[in-house]
This record gives structure tokens, C-alpha cells and sequence, in this order.
């Protein structure tokens, strides 16, 4: 259904709820394929650990500590890439197809203009690692990794954005397909460039990195290529002008997407720190500490999904100038956060003994320890994955009105001013080391939940609308 199917819908309808019902029949139809895609990303993710883990907890060890630097990196870009989604958005709502065009060359334009420098910076990760206190050999294995995954910053970006702006004229699919079959190509390819199998050669770390950095590049090339062949995307002449500059806009991108950075950073940087913490208390703190967190991460896939869904029913009901309908797509996306996320904490809750296993084997050296305190952080987890999943929403309705500043203070007062606090004194000074580390966690995404909750429920009770860019 399109948009404007989806305004004829809800003005025939005269059953009291009806808008209701339609909004989160269309949230979800749009949110299933982009949460599909995240968890599809993630998949990739977790099957390089699961790959890299045959390898031994220090490897694992390794791949944490190098996500880590290139992450701080990532989440730069990543901001920013999804400002495309509210600028597109608004602009398909307010039935603007040319700054729809806009939105997204802008946003290529960024990931070049942010991947150059930020690719430099991956390859000095050894010596980041070694100045913030971690082990010579630990961060040397890191800088391995680092090697061959640099590079991946600019297609990852880029992909992002095509899929941004795919999402924001209501049609997620093809970066799904996309996504699906990149899935067991990376499997395969990751699987023969760290063994060396398939007549490849054996590269370990480096062979992880480098397989995700092929596999992001083919992926950008096919949803150019998408984008710019296939209907309806075709119409929109991606490429057209591409080389035009367009820096009002682009200002008006990073005015939007570098307080999202900023926000991301921080929350990024308040788990970085906290595998930093780790590393301090022993190599099976950080490895225990990467399972438990890629767990939530898969969880955390699919309200992100939502969250982008969110944002753009949001940007789309305010490039129509519908308060009413702004508001209600907003709890609507939050309503179906905490419902899943409630699920799925039941679900970890009866497998946090089984989920370590699948990263370290049953037969792993010394992984009755690393499994054992995996399975307690998993419990301690329970007590933010909902919360985690409802700032995430939130969090994406908010960009949907372009409200990105106050986000990035209440991440500021959240991840830092309580979590790396809490982290930090009830890991050490109290004594209760990885368990005080994640209980520290947990309080921050519970304070930044209700933070974001309590800002999108003031903005649009009393019908606030962002002016929406003009061609």
C-alpha cells in the first residue's frame, strides 16, 4: 500500500481505532523486511565470531577489542547515513520526488567524504588499543583483523544509505534480497579465507575482515545497480547530477545525522569502554562479555528494524503536515518494540546456558568458565533488553521529526553521566567485576528509554511539525 493509499484508507474509515489498527498494519509490513535486513547484517557479524571463536578466546578476544576501534568509527557514518531516511521520507510525503533524488546523493556523498579519513584511522588500532591498556598481544591480533576489514567503511555506508532511501519510498525488499544472499556468501567465504580452505589462502583474523569487506563491496555495487535499473526506483534517476553539488542539503544532512553520530558514539562508546573494562579483569571477561553483547545485538536488530520503519511513517506523516498521524505512528512503532522485545527476553531466559556454546564449541579451551559467566550476563541483560529496544524506537521516531540535538544530551547524560559511572564503580571499586559492569549497562538504557519517551510524547502532543526541505 502506498502512501497515499494508506491517507485514503484512514480518512474512509469511520470505526473508532481503525487508524489505529492501519498504522500498525502498515508499520509492521514496513518494518518486517528492514528489521530482516538487520538481522541479516548481524547474521554475517555473528557467523565471522562463531568462525572466529574456532579459533580460541583469544582471538575472540581480538575481534571484540578491533570492533571496538571500528566501530567508533562506523557509528560516525552510520548517523549520518540515516539521515537520509527522514530527508527522503518528507519529501515522499510531501510528494517532492526530486529532493527524494537529493536526499540520497547527498548521503553517497557523505560516505566518501567520511570513509576517506576514517579508513586511515583503522590501520593505527594496534597502537590505539595499546594506549588505552590492553595487552601487546591482544591488540596485535586486533590490528590483524583490522587489516582486512578497514576498508569496509565506505560500501557498508553507502549501502546503507541506498537502503535508507529505498525504505523512505516504502519499498525495503530488494536490499533484502540483497542482504539474504550475501548471507551464506560470507559464510563461505569467511570459512575459506580464515582456514584457508577452498584453495584459499589462510589468512585466520585477517581473512574474517577481509571476507566481510568483499562481501559489503559486492552488495553496495548490486543496490546501485538496483536502484538505478529496477522499478520504482528507476524513476528517481539516482545517479542524475551526482556530481552536482549540493551543499545545502548536505549541511542539512549532517545537521540531522551528526547528533545522531554523537548519540551513537556515546552509546557505542559506553559498551567499547565496557569491553575495555573487561579486558582489564581477565581474556574470558571479554570474550564472555562479546557473546553476551552479540546476543543483544540480534535482539537489538529488529526494533532497530522498527525504528527505521518509524521514522520513516513519521518523516512521511509530517511531509503531509498530519500531526495526528505523526503522533500515532510513533507509539505505534514503540508499541510493537516492547512487544517483541518482551518475547524475546522470555526466549534468552531459557537458552543462556545453550547461546555460548554456539560461539566457542562444547570442546573449546577453558569454556566452562567463559560459558558459565556468559550465561550470568545474559540474565543481567534481561533487565535492559526491553529498554534497549524501546530508546531504539523512540530514538527513530524522533529523526523522523528531526529532532536529533536533545537525543544527543539525554545519550550524553544516560551512557556516561549514569552508565560509565555505574559501570566503572560497581565493577571495581564494589567488587562485583563483569556483573557490576553490565548491571551499569542496564541502568543507562533505562534512563535514555524514558528520556526519549518523555521527549516524542512533548513533541507531539502539542502537534509539533519540522519544516520539510524544498526542491
Amino acid at each position: 500500500m502506498t502512501a497515499t493509499q494508506t491517507i485514503t484508507a484512514d480518512a474512509a474509515s469511520g470505526a473508532r481505532g481503525s487508524p489505529w489498527r492501519i498504522e500498525l498494519i502498515q508499520t509492521a509490513k514496513l518494518a518486517a523486511p528492514m528489521a530482516l535486513i538487520q538481522l541479516g547484517q548481524i547474521a554475517m557479524m555473528t557467523t565471522d565470531l562463531v568462525l572466529i571463536g574456532r579459533l580460541g578466546d583469544a582471538a575472540l578476544a581480538a575481534a571484540a577489542l578491533a570492533h571496538t576501534v571500528l566501530f567508533a568509527a562506523f557509528a560516525m557514518g552510520m548517523g549520518v547515513m540515516s539521515a537520509v531516511a527522514p530527508l527522503a521520507a518528507q519529501a515522499h510525503g510531501a510528494r517532492q520526488p526530486r529532493m527524494v533524488r537529493r536526499a540520497l546523493r547527498v548521503g553517497l556523498w557523505a560516505a566518501v567524504l567520511l570513509g576517506a579519513p576514517l579508513t586511515a584511522v583503522q590501520f593505527w588500532g594496534e597502537d590505539i588499543l595499546l594506549a588505552l591498556g590492553q595487552e601487546p598481544r591482544n591488540a596485535a591480533l586486533a590490528a590483524r583483523y583490522l587489516a582486512g576489514i578497514a576498508w569496509v567503511l565506505i560500501p557498508a555506508w553507502a549501502f546503507m544509505a541506498l537502503r535508507n532511501f529505498m525504505g523512505a519510498v516504502n519499498r525495503p525488499e530488494p536490499a533484502l534480497w540483497i542482504t539474504l544472499v550475501a548471507i551464506p556468501i560470507n559464510a563461505v567465504l569467511a570459512y575459506g579465507l580464515i582456514f584457508g580452505a577452498f584453495g584459499l589462502p589462510a589468512l585466520d583474523l585477517m581473512g574474517a575482515g577481509l571476507a566481510t569487506t568483499i562481501v559489503d563491496i559486492g552488495m553496495c555495487i548490486a543496490a546501485i545497480w538496483i536502484a538505478y535499473t529496477r522499478r520504482p526506483f528507476k524513476k528517481y534517476r539516482v545517479l542524475g547530477r551526482f556530481w552536482r553539488p549540493d551543499w545545502r542539503l548536505l549541511g542539512k544532512l549532517f545537521a540531522i545525522g551528526l547528533p545522531i553520530s554523537g548519540a551513537l558514539l556515546l552509546e557505542y562508546g559506553v559498551f567499547a569502554a565496557a569491553a575495555l573494562l573487561m579486558g582489564r579483569i581477565s581474556t574470558s571477561a571479554v570474550a564472555a562479555h562479546q557473546i553476551a553483547l552479540q546476543t543483544a545485538a540480534i535482539l537489538y536488530m529488529v526494533p532497530f528494524g522498527i525504528a527505521m520503519a518509524a521514522t520513516v511513517r513519521v518523516g512521511q506523516a509530517v511531509g503531509r503536515r498530519d500531526a495526528a498521524a505523526t503522533r500515532r505512528a510513533g507509539l505505534a512503532a514503540i508499541g510493537l518494540g516492547v512487544a517483541f522485545m518482551t518475547l524475546m527476553t522470555a526466549i534468552i531466559a531459557l537458552a543462556r546456558h545453550a547461546i555460548p556454546l554456539i560461539f566457542l564449541g562444547a570442546e573449546a579451551p577453558q569454556a566452562s568458565e567463559t560459558v558459565a559467566l556468559a550465561a550470568t550476563l545474559l540474565v543481567l541483560g534481561m533487565s535492559f533488553f526491553i529498554t534497549d529496544g524501546v530508546q531504539a524506537v523512540a530514538a527513530g521516531a524522533l529523526r523522523g521529526l528531526n529532532d536529533t540535538r536533545v537525543p544527543l544530551l539525554f545519550a550524553a547524560i544516560s551512557f556516561w553521566g549514569v552508565g560509565f559511572v555505574s559501570c566503572y564503580v560497581l565493577g571495581f571499586p564494589v567488587g562485583l567485576g563483569a556483573i557490576g559492569v553490565w548491571i551499569g549497562l542496564s541502568l543507562a538504557t533505562v534512563v535514555f528509554a524514558a528520556l526519549l519517551l518523555w521527549r516524542f510524547h512533548a513533541l507531539t502532543a502539542r502537534g509539533y511539525l519540522p519544516a520539510v526541505a524544498s526542491a
